[in-house]
């Protein structure tokens, strides 16, 4: 099976795919460690695109992100689309944790980049990923809803996690090999 989970930053999305990969048996890809390299440099999208059709190559996999602009390569083949769609309140207490706890412990977020959250770079700057957070929740929940709606993607699965509750069960289901339904509501 290839899963794509997907969501606005802080809401767990990294955190479900690594607990899918396992619990499938299959990789799991980030696509941020795909992007990223040292000194908080991306790389091109033709690079990113090579890259990402290299780690999709194999039968199964979990990919985590979102990287709209990379729909047509990695939506190509998937299976299901994984949206994690928590509340605004809930996705950005969890961001603001995440950052807090990333720029005090000073933890490499991407093997061999260096790059690391900062206090100053998550809560006073114009690259936190608290202010993306902010920017890009609504757009996202626009974006996936649409996209859920659009032919061009009639061939994807999408299921929509709005709580844990939902997020736990959708892991019970897929444990005890029952395929997982679309929710698009």
């Amino acid at each position: 099976m290839k899963i794509n989970v997907v969501g606005t930053s802080g809401v767990g999305k990294s955190t479900l795919a690594k607990r899918l990969a396992a619990l499938l048996s299959v990789p799991y890809i980030e696509m941020d460690t795909l992007y990223w390299r040292s000194g908080w440099q991306g790389v091109s999208d033709e690079a990113l695109f090579v890259g990402l059709t290299q780690a999709t190559a194999c039968p199964d996999w979990v990919l985590d992100g979102n990287y709209n602009r990379s729909r047509p390569v990695k939506w190509r083949e998937v299976d299901l689309v994984v949206w994690v769609d928590y509340s605004f309140w809930r996705t950005f207490r969890q961001a603001v944790t995440r950052a807090a706890v990333r720029a005090w412990r000073q933890q490499e977020l991407w093997p061999g980049t260096g790059n690391r959250e900062s206090f100053r770079r998550s809560f006073f700057s114009r690259d936190s990923i608290i202010l993306w957070t902010l920017k890009t929740w609504r757009l996202n929940r626009q974006r996936y809803l649409q996209d859920m709606a659009d032919p061009a993607w009639a061939h994807i699965r999408f299921v929509r996690l709005r709580n844990q509750r939902e997020t736990e069960a959708f892991i019970a289901q897929l444990s005890a090999g029952i395929p997982p339904c679309s929710r698009t509501k």
